[in-house]
């Protein structure tokens, strides 16, 4: 069944001859140690993405891509397994896609060809009936034309879709309109749109709104504002029709009394809430005593609950949450059951199970995954127990030749426990090169446990990939989260270190072979890893890194490229959470890269986007300069138009190129020859 149900897409993709790639397709045959795994493989677009099922079930919709090929909606039809590609552009990507009910799907797009600082348009709205009929251009996608004529009638391009699956029983979707000045964004309408006519309507705001939740019907019923440091949650009674105020909290310091998660059916209302306690649970909360529950309904050993709610029509079946790894918990025994029965058929992959709103067939939509296996897609038949593959997102990715990753867990100096994920190349675990990764944020979470093209390719190279979770990240609690405050390069730093030399003493790392390395926060922490602990690494490698904390305050970028970070973050989150640039000074003097570039004596390469918004330019070209005069000169490359992160695949393969040449100079098989 599952080799004839893919042979029927690949021939109805295929009749559409100008339309490409399949929603199946062959894995590439396994690697050998002569032939690694082409960079290309790990770093290309997606070939099926975004998979989503009509709100009866009875229909996919997905994204098709390849090589040379731009991104198409297409839809299929389970009831006779059907394939017709019903949206594409010549000149554009198809990006998001949401079910607006069982006949009408909307989508906005992207250009993958271009890099931000190229980029001219908005990501526009467009609807579509799923047999390809009825296309309608909603909002305007040329920002330059953001005032059309009356006969076009379009809403102005400075929408996005809002990503909340809403009842999908009409004609509308909503989308978030943010309003900017020149401090920042001072506000975000939300505005709900008709898909046929393409007229608009205003929700009411309760305030400087800056994000809305829809309770199960599809009606706006909350909002988060934020004044300056202030932030507030509001609830929109339906009696009344009006907002009133549930909880306020100062917005930077995360003293919130609770987040909301979602609505159920019947109105309640789940939060995450710490209740006292350092790591936030799930729990239900009474808007009308406005007390929480007296217990969680979901805590996850060790993290912070952070996730969403599964539903049907009647009540909540379970929980989507995030730990080591991303899974679910099961509070129907139905659905607990059926979630049995397809670990047992895939008993290699983490499985997480997608229902459809309003089931009208057996089929539920089926996402694999692993540490060595990127998402595959399954549909799954309740009544049969069988499951037939619909496409994967890498098919060339070989699971086999890919490294096996765990989570670890290491004291620091001071006997903080820091979690962090080890990933080993494949068929070795013992006196490796050791890259540690940092993550950006820096408060945020790190990666979770799955497959990740960054940490498996360096791992297909030999190389062992250490990612801690250092003090400041966020979702591991509390008590985690603040020991981070004013940290930069002190002890969020010393963990990092900590960790490389927790991976020697276990004998996974040569601790002659060690090279640090990250991306924004991530490349200000491998600068600072070289300035503190030149003996510890080896090389470094900083690409869009902060270099100086004084400049994100002072940073002005070039005339069409200002920094994107507002000013209230500056005002009153950096002080609080980095550091003061007056009564701190000294230390951020101390902790700056840029100001003790002279220390630093091991190889490097720093990579910047000339249309970064985040981290400006001169962040880097100050930093090249600095360590030009102090005599050690970087390995530098500047791509113009890319921003904060790589959005085109060819600097995607030309960055990891470099990264992989490095790497072999410094730590590689060839530097343990010598």
């Amino acid at each position: 069944m599952q080799r004839l149900f893919q042979r029927t897409i690949l021939a109805a993709a295929l009749s559409l001859a100008a339309l490409g790639a399949p929603f199946a397709c062959a894995a590439a045959p396994s690697a050998t140690a002569a032939a690694l795994p082409p960079v290309e493989d790990f770093f290309s677009t997606p070939e099926f993405s975004s998979p989503t099922l009509s709100p009866s079930g009875r229909y996919l919709a997905a994204r098709l891509g390849g090589k040379g090929q731009r991104d198409r909606l297409a839809v299929l039809d389970l009831k006779d397994n059907s394939a017709k590609v019903v949206a594409q552009f010549s000149n554009a990507d198809i990006s998001s896609i949401t079910w607006v009910n069982d006949e009408r799907i909307a989508f906005d797009s992207t250009d993958r060809t271009l890099a931000p600082g190229d980029e001219k348009s908005g990501p526009g709205l467009y609807a579509v009936n799923r047999d390809g009929s009825g296309y309608k251009q909603l909002v305007n996608r040329n920002i330059a034309y953001d005032h059309p004529s009356p006969a076009a009638k379009l809403v102005p391009s400075n929408v996005v879709l809002l990503q909340q699956r809403g009842p999908q029983d009409s004609e509308f979707v909503y989308v978030l309109s943010p309003q900017y000045s020149a401090g920042g964004i001072d506000y975000v309408d939300l505005l709900r749109l008709n898909t046929l006519t393409g007229k608009a309507s205003q929700v009411s705001r309760p305030g400087p709104t800056r994000a809305w939740l829809l309770d199960f019907k599809g009606n706006a019923r909350m909002a988060l504002t934020l004044d300056r440091d202030q932030a507030a949650i509001h609830y929109l009674d339906p009696a009344t029709e009006k907002w009133r105020q549930l909880t306020a909290f100062p917005a930077y310091a995360e003293l919130n009394s609770f987040t909301p998660v979602g609505l159920g059916p019947d109105g309640t209302l789940y939060v995450s809430a710490r209740a006292g306690q350092d790591k936030t649970s799930l729990y239900s909360y009474d808007i009308a005593s406005g007390k929480l529950a007296a217990k969680p309904l979901v805590t996850v050993a060790d993290y912070d609950f952070a996730g969403s709610l599964i539903m049907d029509k009647d009540k909540l079946l379970g929980v989507r949450y995030s730990a080591d790894a991303v899974d679910t918990v099961w509070l129907d025994p139905a659905m607990k059951a059926m979630q049995a029965r397809i670990d047992a058929l895939m008993p290699h992959t983490t499985n997480l199970v997608t229902l459809p709103r309003r089931p009208e067939t057996p089929m539920v939509l089926v996402t694999a995954y692993s540490d060595s296996q990127p998402s595959s897609y399954y549909l799954y038949d309740r009544e049969k127990n069988k499951l037939d593959r619909v496409g994967s997102s890498y098919p060339k990715i070989d699971a086999g030749a890919m490294g096996k990753q765990a989570v670890v867990r290491y004291a620091a100096r001071d006997g903080l426990q820091i979690p962090a994920l080890l990933t080993l190349p494949p068929g070795r675990s013992k006196h490796l090169p050791l890259v540690v990764l940092v993550h950006g944020g820096p408060y945020s979470r790190g990666s979770s446990w799955g497959w990740n093209p960054h940490t498996q390719f360096l791992a297909t190279r030999g190389y062992a990939v250490l990612e801690p979770d250092f003090r400041g990240s966020t979702g591991l609690g509390d008590a985690h989260f603040r020991a981070g405050w004013k940290q930069w390069g002190l002890k969020m730093q010393d963990d990092v270190a900590d960790a490389a030399k927790w991976a020697t003493a276990q004998g996974i790392a040569d601790g002659k072979r060690i090279c640090i390395a990250g991306a924004s926060y991530g490349g200000y922490a491998a600068l600072m890893g070289l300035v503190n602990d030149g003996d510890l690494y080896q090389c470094g490698i900083n690409w869009v890194g902060v270099t100086d904390i004084a400049l994100m305050y002072s940073a002005k970028g070039k005339w069409h490229i200002r920094p994107d970070l507002s000013d209230d973050w500056k005002q009153y989150a950096m002080p609080l959470l980095v550091g003061d640039q007056d009564k701190d000074a000294a230390q951020l003097k101390a902790t700056s890269p840029l100001q003790q570039a002279a220390r630093i004596q091991r190889p490097l390469l720093m990579a910047y986007g000339g249309a970064d918004r985040r981290v400006t330019q001169e962040h880097g070209t100050q930093m090249r300069d600095a360590l030009q005069a102090a005599g050690q000169a970087p390995e530098w490359v500047l791509y113009p138009d890319e921003g904060h992160g790589w959005k085109l695949t060819k600097t995607q393969i030309d960055f990891w190129t470099r990264v992989e040449r490095f790497l072999d100079k410094n730590i590689g098989p060839a530097k343990g020859a010598q």
